[in-house]
């Protein structure tokens, strides 16, 4: 028993019977407290719980245990699986403590998964030629050689491919653009929806537009979304030369920033070219919100146009403009107004028929208003602007009045807004109140009108546990 001692290996029997449990035990230990934080040092640690140390124990219980020769085929097994298991190891902690904890914006956030797979793969390549001629003694210069001249004959056979792929990872590597992201190529202007090795998907709003890398890498291209913030969408427009610049500029500016999805912390602003031509740049949250917001600024810029009597586009003809229209809508309010043949005179000189897009602000809240208008055609809602918001709490139908609150002197506190096109037949205050005068029976019946709006609106008010101080100051 004193020679087993004496000759060092009952020492490695008796240190791998006792240690190996013990080591695996407090492993353990470790590994729970790891798992239950959540620590993505809980896989490198279980790789050495679970095969590292186990492994490690027999190649130690072999070698210098049981002392069989190194050249015996089971030990170098056994060396070649414990050496396999150590690369595992070290790889993973590497892994690990470059990759789990990097922070967002960093290049190790950044780099693209398959650099990291890569680069993994090499190591391993490189680990196992060195593990095999240290244990089994083999030339593995002849087999780095080998893949070397095939590596070369692939590359060249598949330059223009790998040459792709290649700028994929680069564009993945550096990530000038994301999913979501809005760019301007030249060519192609759209938002990301995917990017791949190969391209980059760009949905233009009529398909999906496939954009190859190599194209992105070797050319410049606009990163619409960057910096966040506001941005920009603009449009071009033209008028009459006849027209007055100040007054387009006034009214480029209204229409646009009447718009619901304008960013309301930043200003809409117009350039004049001159000859007519003028460049409107309207804050929007994103490029998503560009299409839909010009969309609605042009055709709200059409009615707003014909309004105001400018030439949007050299064009200032209004279908409305002809008498018959008017006499027509006259007509048809006769019953409503209690007219007399003189009081259809005094409408005809005096009063204008008007049109409306949807959605556009038709009587702000917060003004005196200087006329007021019948509906004719079509249909509006009555909203309360409460810290920021509409609350619809009435509508008006053919043949009900708009503007209220120009007999009575008052600021409007609704905002009434065209549900659709709308054609209404707008009357100045003089010739209201010349009609009011002559008529007590029509004074009666708008103050009503009046009355009843604001019983509406006190009552939205109540539902919502409001009270009329909340309402928008403007």
């Amino acid at each position: 028993m004193a020679d087993a001692f004496a000759d060092g290996w009952a020492w490695w029997v008796v240190g791998i019977a006792v240690g190996f449990p013990v080591l695996l035990v407090g492993i353990t230990e470790l590994l729970g407290a790891l798992r239950r934080r959540n620590s993505p040092l809980a896989g490198p640690v279980a790789i050495l719980r679970n095969w590292v140390i186990p492994a490690g124990a027999l190649f130690a219980l072999l070698t210098f245990a049981i002392r069989s020769p190194a050249d015996q085929v089971w030990v170098r097994v056994v060396a070649t699986i414990f050496g396999f298991l150590l690369i595992l190891l070290v790889l993973s902690a590497f892994n690990v403590v470059l990759f789990a904890n990097a922070s967002e914006g960093s290049w190790r956030k950044r780099i693209p998964t398959i650099f990291v797979e890569i680069a993994r793969l090499v190591l391993v390549v490189v680990g196992l030629a060195i593990l095999f001629s240290w244990v089994w003694e083999a030339d593995v210069g002849g087999l780095f050689a080998a893949l070397g001249v095939t590596s070369i004959v692939i590359g060249l056979a598949l330059q223009n491919a790998v040459g792709g792929v290649i700028s994929g990872l680069l564009l993945l590597f550096e990530q000038p653009f994301k999913i979501g992201d809005h760019l301007d190529t030249g060519g192609v202007k759209g938002r990301v929806t995917e990017v791949n090795w190969r391209a980059v998907h760009i949905d233009t709003g009529e398909g999906i537009q496939i954009v190859p890398n190599s194209t992105l890498s070797g050319a410049s291209f606009t990163n619409m979304s960057e910096p966040e913030g506001p941005y920009a969408a603009t449009a071009a427009v033209s008028f009459g030369t006849d027209d007055p610049p100040h007054e387009v500029i006034a009214l480029l500016i209204d229409v646009a920033e009447g718009l619901p999805v304008r960013s309301r912390d930043e200003r809409v602003s117009v350039d004049y070219a001159g000859k007519g031509a003028y460049s409107v740049s309207i804050p929007v949250p994103s490029p998503a919100d560009a299409r839909s917001a010009l969309t609605l600024y042009l055709s709200w810029l059409w009615y707003a146009a014909r309004r105001r009597g400018l030439a949007l586009d050299g064009d200032a003809t209004d279908p409305l403009a002809e008498p018959a229209m008017l006499d027509a809508a006259i007509a048809e309010l006769a019953p409503r107004l209690h007219l007399g043949e003189g009081d259809r005179e005094l409408l005809q000189q005096t009063s204008r028929l008007q049109r409306y897009g949807a959605g556009e602000v038709v009587l702000a809240a917060g003004i005196v208003p200087d006329e007021v208008q019948f509906i004719v055609d079509g249909r509006v809602t009555l909203a309360i602007e409460v810290q920021g918001s509409r609350i619809e709490f009435a509508s008006g139908e053919d043949g009900e009045l708009i503007g209220h609150t120009a007999l009575t002197r008052e600021r409007s506190q609704a905002v009434t807004v065209a549900a659709g096109r709308l054609t209404v037949l707008t009357i100045p205050l003089d010739t209201v109140d010349a009609l009011v005068r002559a008529r007590p029976r029509l004074a009666t019946e708008i103050g009503e009108s009046l009355d009843l709006r604001r019983g509406q609106a006190e009552r939205a008010l109540r539902e919502l546990g409001l009270s009329r101080s909340m309402l928008t100051d403007r």
